[in-house]
């Protein structure tokens, strides 16, 4: 659920513009004038001086030295292929060799991360291009080491497609069905909530395949409404509606049952992987190795506190445990999207002590060292270099809302390559020689430079500079960031946004915003800072309306040391609503507050706190804004509700803390947000919850988008509803 605000800051990383006068407007939402640029899409080349990335015209694919950012060749383009023609692309996917690559066209999204697409085999040398399959619907492509193999996943089953037999198609799985058996591809509850879209990889030298197999018929089913509705129109639902119906295990309930496999290529032998596996436990990731003997899978028991990682000879099926990662609350998910396997390394965070620090294993599971910062938490793994043993890392430093880049040399010696205040992050060459470093603070736009491994830059690419100029002839403030104590004691940090023509005579009015999920983090000195991102623009938009904006990260959120972060563990939402309206009093203390306007909005995690925050008993809100929000975690899916509350048999007490339970208690106007084709949290949250207040006889008000997802956009949406939530806080605080 957490990773729902970076896809939403994207989305509105070109979202937001301004009117004639230098005011900032919901109607120029969708402009883009005051976004900043950016540099992304960059792909690492083999021989480690050179990247690849996207034209701007998205004509061509080309290569670029990092050494002075000028063009090396052009390895693709669209007017000037022998063989397949085609008009446009949507990305590409290079062969480990960095001889051919994958063209991939026609993408339709299936869920967050997972898209279906039509795609093309293209041979730089001789710019030949021809068809992976004639069917369009091909998901998941990988390469084989040596790039004369790719496999891929079409209605449920994986298929091999030979390079060097004119790219003949073997089925491989013949099983796979919708809804009941899915192979090579995780189900929605594996990529929702454990990052992946991948369940497939060969071995290293491409005799043998190696995939996750999900049997799903025994879970529940949840079924979305669909209309015909516009942009885009669905014109077959134009007189009875029609549904969109997938499993979704909701919290206690049956999983996906989960086996691993191999099939030898030259055989044509299929086997079932001895993987040791709990009766209800999860796969997350498949990882292959540079020895063909050796393909990993890292298993997690139901509770998630138990990771084992496997050693497993896809040939003969044998599996052996070389890694272990125990908690005793839950383990983050970070132990699994920042590890690094190499030819020589793993590299697993561990969050068992207060502070995330990062082991080095060999690539047998020998514990080589551990790296860790004092007090500050390691925050990504880049990787290790296989000549000398260096490691690359990031850290929330200096302070826990900053990022900086790190080595840990091989004789233990830390250096930071980034020491400037602010948050940093790193995209290593091959051989770690150079690295793109993307820096940023709160109130400074997004600036790209290529670096070397000393960390100096040696190339600006973008540096938005005209950006920062024009942002000098608009109502865009310092940021402030603050701290105070709870009166639990408990020391919170936060920021604020005061109006331009702010007077310290005066009492404002305060909207707070926040997200409050497990381990998530918005007090951050960075340009993706703000209720929406982009550099608060849309706060900045509510402060020109004379409101004081505010976010405060309560007890849960991250990088402020393990202890912070899981003393919510069994009873979400408690402490942090809590937190929040601490946050409010606090804020009605000072001078130029006026405490009895104080609203409080957010969205997914933060709608469901702001529904907490304003049943929490203490009246301090006036009025709030819940989007897409949780009512009851019994509503949401297995992986991660039970990684912080496990199970509602095993944790009932924990359950029942939620708004629904404490309707009764709501204090101040409420207005609640759903999209009624959301996949992720089910517009039943809301019914249920609107109905409870209902029958507890509490005026609210409720808008409902046609066919709109958890993110809430399309067409004209997102202009709406920020016009809604802007009004609803002008309407109760400024009338």
């Amino acid at each position: 659920m957490k990773k729902f605000f970076i896809m939403c800051s994207l989305i509105l990383a070109t979202a937001l513009g301004v009117a004639a006068e230098g005011k900032i407007t919901i109607q120029d939402i969708n402009s883009g004038v005051l976004s900043p640029k950016r540099v992304s899409g960059m792909r690492a080349m083999p021989d480690g001086e050179t990247y690849s990335r996207i034209s701007d015209d998205g004509t061509q694919i080309v290569a670029y030295n990092y050494k002075n950012g000028q063009q090396a060749r052009v390895l693709f383009d669209i007017n000037n292929t022998v063989g397949e023609k085609v008009r446009s692309f949507d990305d590409y996917i290079l062969s480990p060799d960095g001889t051919k690559m994958l063209i991939q066209t026609e993408t339709k999204m299936v869920y967050r991360r997972s898209s279906k697409a039509k795609y093309y085999v293209y041979n730089i040398a001789n710019k030949r291009m021809r068809p992976l399959s004639d069917n369009p619907d091909v998901q998941n492509p990988v390469w084989s080491n040596d790039g004369n193999q790719i496999a891929f996943v079409r209605n449920n089953n994986i298929w091999v497609s030979k390079l060097l037999f004119d790219g003949a198609e073997s089925q491989i799985t013949k099983d796979g069905e919708f809804n009941k058996v899915i192979n090579g591809i995780p189900d929605w509850v594996y990529e929702e909530e454990f990052t992946t879209s991948n369940s497939l990889c060969f071995n290293a030298d491409g005799t043998m395949l190696c995939w996750i197999k999900y049997e799903e018929a025994n879970v529940k089913e949840y079924s979305l409404q669909l209309f015909k509705g516009q942009s885009p129109s669905n014109d077959q639902y134009s007189t009875y509606p029609g549904e969109y119906t997938y499993k979704y295990p909701k919290a206690g309930e049956d999983n996906s049952k989960v086996s691993a496999w191999s099939y030898d290529i030259k055989s044509h032998a299929t086997r079932k992987m001895e993987l040791p596996l709990d009766a209800e436990g999860y796969i997350p990731r498949i990882i292959p190795t540079t020895d063909a003997n050796s393909v990993l899978f890292v298993t997690l028991n139901r509770h998630q506190d138990n990771m084992r990682i496997y050693s497993a000879n896809p040939r003969s099926s044998v599996c052996q445990m070389i890694i272990e990662n125990k908690s005793n609350k839950y383990l983050k998910e970070c132990v699994l999207t920042d590890m690094k396997v190499t030819e020589n390394y793993i590299l697993v965070p561990s969050d068992k002590d207060e502070n995330i620090s990062l082991n080095v294993y060999s690539i047998n599971g020998l514990l080589k060292r551990n790296i860790s910062i004092p007090n500050k938490d390691i925050t990504d793994a880049y990787g290790i270099d296989q000549k000398t043993g260096d490691v690359y890392f990031q850290v929330a430093s200096p302070t826990p809302k900053d990022r900086q880049v790190y080595v840990s040399r091989a004789n233990g010696k830390l250096e930071c390559l980034t020491p400037e205040a602010g948050t940093a992050s790193a995209q290593f060459s091959e051989g770690f020689k150079y690295f793109l470093k993307t820096w940023s603070t709160a109130d400074t736009p997004y600036k790209y430079s290529v670096c070397n491994a000393q960390g100096k830059d040696i190339n600006v690419m973008e540096d938005n500079s005209k950006l920062q100029s024009k942002l000098r002839d608009y109502p865009v403030t310092k940021k402030e960031f603050f701290k105070f104590k709870t009166s639990e004691g408990v020391e919170l940090e936060g920021w604020m946004i005061k109006p331009a023509d702010f007077d310290a005579s005066k009492k404002y009015p305060v909207i707070m915003h926040q997200y409050s999920g497990p381990g998530s983090q918005q007090v951050v000195n960075s340009w993706g800072i703000g209720s929406m991102g982009n550099g608060a623009m849309y706060d900045y938009f509510l402060a020109e309306k004379g409101f004081i904006v505010v976010t405060v990260d309560g007890r849960g959120t991250g990088y402020r040391g393990t202890s912070f972060e899981k003393c919510i563990y069994q009873r979400m939402g408690d402490l942090e609503s809590k937190d929040q309206v601490e946050a409010a009093i606090w804020l009605g203390q000072q001078s130029y507050v006026d405490k009895n306007k104080i609203g409080i909005w957010g969205w997914s995690f933060g709608g469901f706190n702001t529904l907490m925050a304003m049943t929490e008993g203490r009246p301090v809100f006036c009025c709030g804004v819940a989007i897409a929000p949780p009512t009851d975690w019994r509503f949401y899916d297995t992986i991660y509700t039970e990684r912080y509350m496990r199970t509602p048999k095993e944790n009932k007490a924990g359950y029942d803390i939620n708004p629904t339970n404490r309707v009764n208690n709501l204090h101040g106007a409420l207005l609640l947000v759903h999209g009624l084709a959301d996949d992720n949290v089910h517009a039943q949250n809301t019914f249920e919850f609107s109905e409870a207040m209902v029958q507890a006889d509490k005026d609210f008000k409720e808008l409902i988008y046609t066919n709109r997802n958890h993110s809430i956009y399309g067409g004209n949406t997102r202009n709406h509803l920020l016009r809604q939530v802007t009004n609803w806080f002008v309407d109760h605080m400024m009338k």
